[in-house]
């Protein structure tokens, strides 16, 4: 069993949904990028989506392409990103927290998927959430990364049809990942109607749990979506509060970590608390 299927089973039996957290790697730098992955879990990330700085970051709105500049400048690569995933783990002891690499496939062909895959595992890393990905084409990853106990976690969208939706969820592991609004990152949300029929109608393929994410913001939104899905998935706001931690001249200020962690603690306060109201 996954380090991902084991996080998911434990939230099942503790009966709550899930934070999922999302932080670009090397952003603001990386040593403030390690001290908030480091600080995560304790404030309240049930799992980490550790974003892959890209060039060209298509689905990204414009709080998460200016964090993977920040991070570009700043000098990180994905062997740093991989050094700072096995600091984690060494430093921190965490053996039970997944961390996830979201990002674009371009990052894992450069590199080769077998070796990539092996660089992972080997790091600590426990799957992937490619972007641009699509199901036609998961079979050049898929087999590397179940050979290294890596899962591959596939997005679904309000437009997948009946189709589309049993080859998405053929390659689909650890747990489903449902867009709730078309567009990029960061720019609107959906209401808890609209995401409970699409979630419904995903139940009913899958046995997989479900993540839903995209344009959640506040405490109350990822309440209202940890009440009708297995985890919420929050990114850009927490990447905006990284950068008002920022100054002028782009320099951390003291208050950045303290002000990330304190607004994840309340949206974990908000999914922990949902199905108890």
């Amino acid at each position: 069993m996954s380090r991902i299927t084991r996080r998911f089973e434990k939230l099942k039996v503790e009966g709550r949904a899930g934070l999922i957290t999302y932080v670009t790697a090397g952003d603001p730098n990386l040593d403030v990028s390690y001290e908030i992955l480091k600080g995560l879990p304790a404030a309240g990330a049930d799992l980490i989506e550790f974003g892959m700085p890209f060039t060209d970051p298509m689905a990204d709105g414009p709080s998460i392409q200016a964090a993977g500049q920040r991070a570009l400048k700043a000098g990180i690569s994905m062997d740093r990103t991989f050094a700072m995933v096995r600091r984690f783990r060494a430093e921190t002891r965490d053996d039970e927290t997944p961390i996830l690499l979201m990002g674009y496939y371009n990052m894992i062909y450069q590199r080769g998927e077998a070796k990539f895959c092996a660089d992972a595992a080997a790091a600590g890393v426990d799957g992937f959430i490619m972007v641009d990905l699509p199901p036609e084409e998961a079979d050049k990853l898929k087999p590397h990364a179940s050979a290294n106990g890596l899962d591959t976690v596939l997005l679904t969208a309000p437009t997948t049809d009946a189709k589309r939706l049993p080859a998405i969820l053929e390659f689909a592991s650890g747990f489903v990942y449902f867009v709730s609004v078309l567009g990029i990152t960061g720019t609107k949300s959906s209401t808890a109607d609209v995401i409970q029929g699409h979630v419904s109608r995903l139940r009913s393929q899958t046995t997989l749990p479900i993540g839903v994410g995209f344009g959640i913001r506040t405490p109350e939104q990822a309440a209202a979506v940890a009440r009708i899905a297995d985890a919420a998935v929050v990114g850009t706001a927490i990447v905006d509060r990284v950068k008002a931690g920022l100054d002028d001249k782009g320099a951390p200020k003291p208050d950045l970590l303290p002000g990330v962690f304190a607004y994840i603690r309340a949206l974990s306060e908000g999914v922990r608390g949902a199905r108890r109201d």
